[in-house]
């Protein structure tokens, strides 16, 4: 037997580790012992421990006699570390080949039936966007809308952008502040900041995107989220970046537990609750511009008729509207004419689980 595998490695951890030490025990075995004849019980377990140099044979004595195991491991493992380095620096090898070609495509002009733009649908999403992490050379910008992903694929996610950051690439993340009450998101955060990512939250609408090496940019598409949209036409990906970077500025660092930020992080979800109550907003719209799910959202609105000891939605409208609150006013900001009671503790305080 020149070669080994897992089978042969599973026979040695079972069968051929009992064998072995039956014949440290006996201090051999006889070549006509029934146990190892063809078809017998240790049969399997001799022919692997006699090829791996682990049994020889004494001819003078009939017997096999145990070997140094320290010997035959240097004839297994040392070729495997050899085909291990050869084919190391082969993928290595090949990663350089692709280089020029991967060079040529993103510096080409697009000439080709697609144009700048390609529709992804499905599975289709998932295969593009590996493929766009596994090449990205310095930049990936992402905004994640709501936190509810589920933990299978923040997971992937996490070892796909480990493995980018590992390589040297930053790593920008928005997240709405809901994403603040999931513990997966925490799961996933602590993982990529630990290793130099950025992630910020904050409490305006924004739809998924994410943009690599500012080259290629992946969108929704206008169905759903079973449709996305590649694009490439640099004046739309510049855009997207100053869309991008616009809202980081807004952002609150993730990992920032200040009482004032947190304050401040309650007072923008219950002002933005406001604007969709003012707006006229169906809950579950609202609920979706703010990230929450809508019995999240539902409980917002009962913090609100709480704080301003009314029954109804309307009035809650009609007290806003006596007090001159529109949603709009900045932490800390009174409204016109007066004050509003209660603060910055009711509606989207960070305590609460969604």
């Amino acid at each position: 037997m020149s070669t080994y595998g897992p089978e042969q490695r599973a026979l040695l951890e079972s069968e051929g580790l009992a064998f072995f030490e039956r014949v440290l025990e006996e201090d051999g075995i006889a070549v006509d012992d029934e146990r190892i004849a063809e078809g017998g019980p240790d049969r399997a377990a001799l022919e692997l421990l006699s090829s791996l140099g682990l049994l020889l044979l004494d001819p003078g004595a009939d017997r096999w006699l145990p070997e140094d195991p320290a010997r035959a491991q240097s004839r297994v493992v040392s070729p495997l570390a050899s085909e291990s380095a050869r084919l190391l620096q082969e993928s290595g090898d090949w990663a350089e080949a692709f280089t020029g070609v991967t060079t040529a495509w993103r510096r080409a002009p697009r000439s080709d039936a697609r144009g700048p733009f390609t529709y992804l649908r499905d599975e289709a999403i998932g295969t593009f966007l590996a493929g766009l992490v596994a090449e990205v050379e310095t930049e990936i910008l992402t905004a994640q809308p709501q936190a509810g992903r589920d933990p299978q694929t923040l997971a992937a996610a996490a070892l796909r952008d480990v493995a980018a950051l590992e390589r040297g690439v930053k790593i920008r993340t928005l997240y709405q502040h809901s994403a603040r009450r999931s513990s997966v998101t925490h799961k996933y955060v602590a993982d990529v900041t630990a290793r130099g990512a950025e992630v910020r939250t904050l409490d305006e609408f924004f739809n998924r995107m994410i943009i690599v090496d500012r080259r290629v940019a992946l969108i929704p598409g206008a169905e759903d989220l079973r449709v996305a949209v590649a694009v490439r036409e640099p004046s739309i990906i510049a855009y997207l970046v100053d869309v991008f970077e616009r809202a980081w500025e807004r952002g609150r660092p993730f990992g920032d537990r200040e009482t004032s930020m947190l304050k401040d992080i309650a007072a923008e979800q219950r002002a933005m609750t406001i604007r969709m109550l003012i707006e006229g907003h169906a809950d579950p719209v609202s609920a979706k511009r703010l990230g929450v799910s809508p019995r999240t959202y539902a409980g917002y609105v009962a913090d609100l008729k709480a704080e301003f000891g009314v029954q109804t939605r309307f009035q809650i409208g009609y007290a806003m509207g006596r007090l001159g609150i529109t949603g709009s006013e900045r932490p800390g900001e009174e409204p016109s004419p007066g004050g509003v009671p209660g603060g910055a503790g009711g509606a989207g305080s960070p305590s609460t689980e969604d």
